[in-house]
């Protein structure tokens, strides 16, 4: 029978002191940020006037209601920009997996199938016409 391994407490004490400076910096940055906050509620003129209540919008004065449309394919454009952006981001870590010896095949065939799902996905706005500008 194998003997049960003993981990002793210094063991613990290195490992969560590690993470005890992560929280510290933690607190540290919300504290930071709570200061400066509260600091600009304190410091700021507080004088609200008809004007300063108005809402404003890009140096123009309001007319009619807020309710303006706007075109769903300006949306459909973002969304396709996030989506390679997020693609562009995710080869860089696999660049660097499929380096590594003894992962090439599989880091292969993950980034196929990651960009078969990405090539689908373009394939069927194309197919709906999102592509189109006009």
């Amino acid at each position: 029978m194998r003997e049960p391994t003993t981990v002793a407490a210094s063991d613990y004490s290195d490992y969560f002191q590690s993470y005890s400076v992560v929280g510290l910096l933690a607190v540290v940055g919300v504290l930071f940020v709570a200061v400066a906050f509260g600091a600009g509620r304190l410091l700021r003129p507080v004088v609200p006037t008809p004007e300063k209540l108005l809402t404003y919008e890009c140096g123009v004065d309001p007319v009619g209601e807020g309710w303006a449309h706007t075109q769903v394919r300006y949306y459909v454009y973002a969304f396709l920009y996030v989506i390679f952006a997020v693609d562009s981001i995710f080869l860089f870590p696999w660049a660097t997996v499929f380096a590594a010896p003894g992962y090439g095949a599989t880091t292969l065939v993950e980034m196929f199938v990651f960009l078969g799902f990405l090539a689908i996905g373009l394939l069927y706005a194309y197919k709906k016409g999102v592509l189109t500008w006009a």
